[in-house]
């Protein structure tokens, strides 16, 4: 089993008021200096236990791919959406996570009953969570469903910084530190200024030292 003590309380609890279709949301990517925020959906059929399913942050890179491709096989359903650096910078990080994670929802193709949102937070200044939902802190430890969104939000940033924006910014070294704010990220910045990529909005205090 997970280290979930009961991975479909949550859903449980919505299933006994009569809602059918849950979905798990979270999003991945809201602290990096740049690149997307990504978010995902899922639908888990009922009662589904994926073995050591848990929050993605506090599994290795290797078991949460695994992971995602047994999400992907068995949801019912579920979705992937992003938000672009440049639309972060133009808004703010909060409204950028909750539009990711109404996209995702919206790109669902089962309409949900009813969502749940990692965290405490359903709105920013620009975009809010508009789907019936129910914010749930440290949900991404709390529910299969939204352990199982963690995963798949952070394995697809993971694999787009790796595979599309370190091929295309190789002297960042994106890779290797997955756009956080790591010494050799910093080191790069001194060396390289920021790139199209990069969140302005995030590099102020680095930007008032240069």
């Amino acid at each position: 089993m997970n280290e979930m003590e009961h991975p479909w309380a949550w859903e449980d609890s919505l299933f006994s008021r009569g809602i059918q279709s849950v979905c798990g949301v979270d999003e991945a990517g809201a602290g990096p200096l740049m690149g997307p925020v990504y978010a995902a959906a899922v639908i888990l059929p009922p009662h589904l236990l994926i073995e050591g399913l848990n929050d993605s942050k506090k599994l290795p890179e290797k078991r949460r791919e695994a992971l995602y491709r047994q999400i992907v096989e068995q949801a019912l359903a579920w979705s992937v959406a992003r938000v672009e650096a440049a639309e972060i910078d133009a808004t703010d990080i909060l409204s950028a996570r909750m539009k990711a994670m109404q996209l995702a929802i919206d790109g669902l193709p089962i309409r949900p009953d009813h969502a749940l949102i990692d965290g405490n937070k359903d709105r920013g200044r620009s975009a809010a969570i508009v789907a019936p939902h129910t914010c749930v802190v440290g949900g991404d430890g709390r529910s299969e469903s939204i352990a199982a969104a963690s995963i798949l939000a952070k394995v697809s940033r993971d694999r787009y910084v790796t595979d599309v924006l370190d091929r295309e910014y190789p002297q960042y070294q994106f890779a290797k530190h997955k756009g956080y704010g790591t010494k050799l990220h910093y080191a790069m910045l001194d060396r390289y200024g920021p790139c199209p990529e990069h969140r302005m909005s995030f590099l102020k205090k680095w930007e008032a030292k240069r």
